[in-house]
């Protein structure tokens, strides 16, 4: 691939969260090399580090290898990526009701949420650049939340961040505000997420890609 001009030195920040069920769930895909993917995505530029935040999932009466199955995959990318670093946010569950359809009528259930995550990255984002640990950033998300955190690092800073929906659907945009204060965008492609994928087994170690991914 040709270069063109001097590569920059760049952090990435991934919501893990908006990623899984924007980019793999219910894919093939779930072995996914990320520091491979974010060399696709910036090809030009040296990636220094990979901030990726995320939570523990807990087993659940229909599927009790859920934990297992997520240890082994961090497990995998923090023996292959050298660039990688887990960051845990923690998941929330509390009970709500729904309106049942088409039946009517209202239906009690617990509904489990990612917390942390989102402001974990905006605080990790935030830091560095007033470390100048980064010449430009990248975040993979499409929260909006997360607006306010990338407008303040281009003010304070003047350094660049760009933003990459993880959303792969078709139809999928880019939340408004995130698009409109970013300094830059990247399309993410299923070509580049195929294309990324761990080895199989991790070189070095018996960690395996699980068996029902």
């Amino acid at each position: 691939m040709p270069f063109y001009g001097e590569a920059l030195k760049v952090y990435v920040y991934i919501d893990g969260f908006n990623f899984y069920y924007g980019a793999v769930k219910n894919t093939a895909h779930k072995w996914l090399d990320i520091g491979a993917l974010c060399a696709r995505i910036l090809p030009r530029d040296t990636i220094l580090r990979i901030k990726y935040f995320t939570a523990r999932v807990s087993a659940t009466p229909d599927d009790p290898d859920k934990p297992t199955r997520q240890m082994v995959y961090f497990n995998a990318l923090e023996h292959y990526v050298p660039q990688l670093e887990i960051i845990e946010g923690y998941f929330q569950t509390k009970p709500a009701t729904f309106r049942k359809f088409p039946s009517g009528g209202r239906v009690r259930v617990f509904k489990t949420e990612e917390k942390g995550s989102d402001v974990n990255l905006a605080v990790h984002l935030l830091n560095d650049a007033w470390k100048k640990s980064f010449e430009k950033a990248l975040v993979i998300s499409n929260d909006s939340d997360l607006t306010g955190a990338v407008r303040l690092v281009k003010a304070e800073t003047g350094l660049t961040v760009g933003v990459v929906n993880p959303q792969l659907r078709r139809k999928a945009r880019m939340a408004h505000n995130l698009n409109r204060v970013a300094s830059f965008r990247k399309k993410l492609k299923v070509s580049d997420v195929k294309a990324s994928q761990l080895p199989n087994p991790i070189p070095g170690t018996t960690l395996h890609k699980p068996r029902s991914w």
